[in-house]
């Protein structure tokens, strides 16, 4: 049975040996080395990579969604010159494979389309939200620019954050009825920054959250970590006035993922009895407390029930009747769908959707997922997410029993220090988080939200790259 898992997720799959035989790699890589070694500017490809990164998270809230793209289609000509002059072997990993299946079965969704002009639009933005993540893989392969880059969202999200606690002091009017209008929510504000929309906002700080959290343990000085539970406190305080509850739900994703693997890291270090019983006193008291807020603040406890009162709820109701459609529209399209990107999503739909119930997407990230690429995409995509997940896993693994079974760090190996675990159980928690919001809203859309979900993938990838280095490396030495 772990045969099959590791063969399932690629665990064991001898990249390194396949990379150096593949001509059609060899020959894309390199071609243009002669000119990098000459050219002063590429002496700096990397800091000049983290620079197009930083500026695209930091700018990312702030401007419209045409500059974020423009900012993303740089980022992914910059990977395109790097990999076309670099000096060394790419380093591909089993993320890497799964995204390039992901995109060859978008890019046959694409041609098999009814509406293809409209599906080519889609999956131009697919292919550059890949590409930016190819480029983020490569960059925070060093330690010193992933922290860097994660420091700079968390920073900007701090200031989103304050801006809506701001709002929700300041009763801001809503831009839209979020709420419906005949439950006794319907004047409840609800904060949405700099971003537009509560739910969108909600999904933004997850990650936030996430990563806020891990710098508890990351940063190092009482300064540092100070402003790591500043970002933490604002963050949830700012995600509890969004009143999005597909976020709340997203949340408690994040805290029990992250719990988990914080109990997994120190478990080593534990007595017996503590590493029986942190695990389930630990959910057991987060599970009161979750039932005693919603218990004791009326406004917390209308909103999470109107999570179950079904078609009760206007907003519950319009998804029902947006998801009864697209189940018709996967039913017809069962294999490869109608294509990538909402352009596609709203010429077809248009034919399936009820009276009255327009929709801009499927308003779930699974559904949506299915009626653009059919099943063979979202079986693809959930492949993708447990070889995500699974390689995470192994090098949180691979990190504790470095920390806590050996004494002898290496100084220039800097994924091994302890401290740059907890990046990937914050990304770990943050996927799980994204996609438990995502099953009922389809904001993982948005440039906002969608790049960092790759953000989070890149961070594990980053780290199975210097794994696989280094562990090539010492071979060579031993020989």
């Amino acid at each position: 049975m772990n045969s099959v898992w590791q063969q399932l997720t690629l665990a064991n799959l001898p990249l390194s040996q396949w990379q150096s035989g593949s001509y059609l790699l060899n020959l894309a890589i390199g071609n243009a080395r002669s000119w990098r070694q000459s050219s002063w500017l590429m002496q700096w490809a990397e800091p000049l990579g983290f620079v197009l990164l930083a500026l695209t998270f930091g700018m990312g809230p702030f401007v419209n969604n045409a500059l974020v793209g423009v900012l993303m289609a740089a980022a992914a000509a910059f990977w395109v010159l790097l990999t076309v002059s670099d000096d060394r072997a790419i380093a591909l990993t089993p993320i890497h494979l799964l995204v390039l299946l992901y995109w060859g079965i978008a890019t046959v969704a694409t041609a098999m389309s009814p509406v293809k002009a409209a599906a080519f639009t889609g999956w131009t933005k697919l292919t550059l939200y890949l590409l930016f993540f190819a480029l983020m893989a490569r960059i925070l392969r060093d330690s010193r620019l992933r922290s860097w880059l994660i420091a700079v969202y968390l920073n900007v999200a701090l200031i989103v954050s304050f801006y809506g606690v701001r709002q929700w002091i300041d009763k801001v009017p809503p831009l839209a009825t979020w709420n419906d209008p005949t439950s006794t929510q319907a004047d409840v504000t609800r904060v949405y920054s700099f971003l537009g929309n509560p739910n969108l906002l909600g999904s933004y700080l997850l990650p936030a959250i996430a990563l806020s959290a891990a710098a508890l343990f990351v940063w190092q000085g009482w300064g540092t970590k100070l402003l790591a539970l500043t970002m933490l406190v604002v963050n949830c305080a700012c995600l509890r006035y969004t009143d999005s509850r597909g976020a709340w739900i997203g949340f408690v994703a994040v805290l029990v993922v992250f719990l988990v693997l914080l109990w997994y890291w120190y478990s080593p270090l534990m007595p017996r009895f503590w590493r029986t019983w942190a695990l389930p006193l630990g959910l057991g008291g987060l599970a009161g407390a979750l039932i005693l807020g919603v218990a004791l603040v009326p406004a917390l406890r209308d909103r999470v029930s109107s999570m179950f009162v079904g078609r009760g709820d206007s907003s519950n109701n319009f998804r029902i009747n947006v998801w009864t459609a697209v189940i018709d529209m996967i039913r017809d399209r069962p294999i490869l769908g109608i294509g990538p990107g909402n352009t596609a999503f709203n010429k077809v739909y248009p034919l399936y959707m009820k009276p009255k119930f327009t929709a801009l997407s499927a308003y779930s990230v699974l559904l949506e997922i299915a009626v653009e690429t059919g099943f063979i995409g979202l079986m693809c995509f959930l492949w993708l997410m447990t070889v995500t997940v699974n390689q995470g896993l192994l090098q949180i693994k691979k990190l504790r029993d470095a920390q806590f079974n050996s004494s002898h760090l290496e100084e220039e190996s800097p994924n091994l220090k302890s401290n740059q675990g907890f990046w990937l159980i914050g990304a770990i928690a943050t996927l799980t988080g994204m996609m438990a919001h995502g099953f009922v809203d389809t904001v993982w859309y948005r440039p906002e939200v969608n790049m960092l979900w790759w953000l989070m993938v890149a961070i594990i990838a980053s780290f199975y790259s210097n794994s696989q280095q280094q562990q090539d490396s010492g071979l060579t030495q031993g020989e």
